[in-house]
């Protein structure tokens, strides 16, 4: 894939990387990197990769050398009548050595195996950083509509409010009847229920925000410019088949499992391995007889040492059938792996597909909603000025304050579909991850890092620190209360 000059939230990323804390996001870059360090889905998952890395260090110490030491103390506290020269007690230790020549080729092939599966779950982890930053965007653009049409509503009970003074007035002069006086009430209770409601969606969506990103949303501004699209879903759906995470997932958890069933095989064949034996033992001066003279007694040494080496090699003649059932179910979930990359497959060309056509109709849409509210502010300047010489009436003004309200409200939401739509599609087409973001630089977690750590551990005693958590916590943080934009 070219580099992309114009990628989302470019050049931005600089100056919050030099931050040594996070800071309340108001912007959709800041936003993003919040989530990026401090989201506790994202962090498990970085978590459970690394844990992932762990197989092919566990793999590889199958076709290592072991050794161990055995130390031993024994009191014979009876003997057999007929041994008149054993010991009382004795004490020892033997030192084993073995190194796996040949196994079957079953180690080999699960070491390639579990390679193949930290490279899909590498990807399985990308997956879930572009979810997460699709969820964030979404809920980036939820506060920011939520907040307009909070506004939009506000606005709309202060001009039924100031409407329904006017009308009062021109009823107490009679120029109205009371009718048209319980129509503009009857209009203002319900702007006023629009509004509680609208109050209501912003707080939650406020909420969704600080479940996503630790932080309560600020003054946001509006998202920068999405990139360059594809013009068809064609060409979109090219860019996924090679770069969706989830698709790379499935085919790397695919030939794992191929080789899954070699492994399986393995074990149907001979091994050989080479191993080494040393043994220590100290009778404590009680090996020998009372009815034997000193000079015989004598002749028995107290301590003795042994030491063995050689080749041990293994042939399987008959194993009640368990290498036939391995294998057997090793294909079987080989079958199953690749039925699913077909399944992720149409997944994908799907989400495109749809992602990309929500894409387009969100942007007829907003023509079509823009045009909507010109129109319908054009429309209530005559309404009103009809009103004022006879020809229109009060309620012919509430019609058209509402269907102006109606479209400035299509129009807010319209926009933050569009946008939600488009990230989509990047996120459809593997182009909504960090790197992709603009987020380069310190901040980028590296899940290379860890597997090239401890791919080559040989040390049994190589701990890590204690686990700690990074996310932070919400619990601290007081349910926000929506204030009337009215009051």
């Amino acid at each position: 894939m070219a580099p992309r000059a114009n990628t989302l939230l470019i050049g931005v990323a600089a100056a919050a990387l030099m931050l040594a804390t996070p800071a309340p996001a108001e912007t959709l870059r800041d936003a993003l990197l919040e989530a990026y360090q401090t989201n506790p889905t994202l962090n498990a998952a970085r978590a459970g990769q690394r844990a992932n890395d762990e197989n092919v260090p566990l793999t590889l110490a199958d076709g290592r050398p072991s050794v161990s030491v055995t130390g031993f103390y024994n009191e014979n506290v009876r003997t057999s009548a007929n041994s008149f020269t054993a010991p009382a007690r004795n004490t020892g230790a033997q030192a084993d050595v073995t190194l796996p020549i040949f196994q079957g080729g079953t180690v080999r092939n699960r070491i390639r195996a579990a390679r193949e599966r930290v490279e899909a779950g590498q990807a399985d982890l990308r997956s879930t950083e572009a979810n997460l930053f699709t969820n964030v965007v979404a809920a980036y653009l939820d506060v920011i509509s939520n907040r307009n049409i909070v506004d939009l509503n506000a606005n709309q009970v202060r001009v039924l409010d100031t409407n329904l003074q006017a009308t009062s007035d021109r009823f107490e002069i009679g120029d109205l009847t009371r009718t048209d006086v319980a129509q503009a009430e009857a209009r203002l209770s319900t702007a006023r229920a629009n509004l509680d409601t609208a109050q209501a969606e912003l707080a939650a969506a406020e909420e969704n925000y600080l479940q996503l990103v630790g932080e309560w949303p600020q003054e946001l501004e509006p998202p920068p410019p999405l990139p360059d699209l594809p013009d068809s879903p064609d060409a979109a759906e090219d860019i996924a088949i090679v770069h969706n995470p989830d698709l790379i997932a499935a085919q790397l958890n695919a030939e794992a499992a191929r080789r899954d069933i070699a492994a399986a095989r393995g074990s149907r064949l001979p091994t050989l391995e080479a191993f080494a034996r040393g043994n220590y033992n100290n009778f404590l001066d009680t090996l020998g007889s009372p009815a034997l003279t000193d000079e015989e007694n004598a002749r028995f040494f107290q301590e003795e040492t042994t030491a063995t080496v050689g080749l041990r090699a293994t042939l399987p003649i008959y194993q009640g059938g368990r290498p036939a059932a391995q294998v057997r179910r090793t294909q079987a979930l080989r079958t199953q792996a690749m039925e699913t990359v077909i399944a992720t497959e149409r997944a994908v060309v799907a989400d495109v597909r749809a992602a990309f056509s929500r894409y387009r109709a969100s942007l007829q849409v907003i023509d079509a909603t823009q045009t909507a509210v010109e129109a319908n502010e054009l429309a209530l300047e005559g309404v009103r000025a009809e009103n004022s010489v006879g020809l229109r009436t009060i309620l012919d003004i509430l019609n058209a304050e509402q269907e102006l309200l109606n479209s400035q409200v299509d129009l807010v939401t319209a926009r933050r579909n569009a946008y939600v739509a488009g990230f989509n599609l990047l996120a459809a087409m593997g182009q909504a991850e960090a790197q992709d973001l603009g987020l380069d630089g310190g901040v980028l977690y590296d899940p290379n890092v860890n597997y090239e750590r401890v791919d080559d551990q040989w040390f049994d005693w190589n701990d890590d620190p204690r686990p700690v958590t990074q996310s932070t916590r919400t619990v601290d943080n007081p349910q926000r209360v929506v204030t009337n934009p009215e009051n």
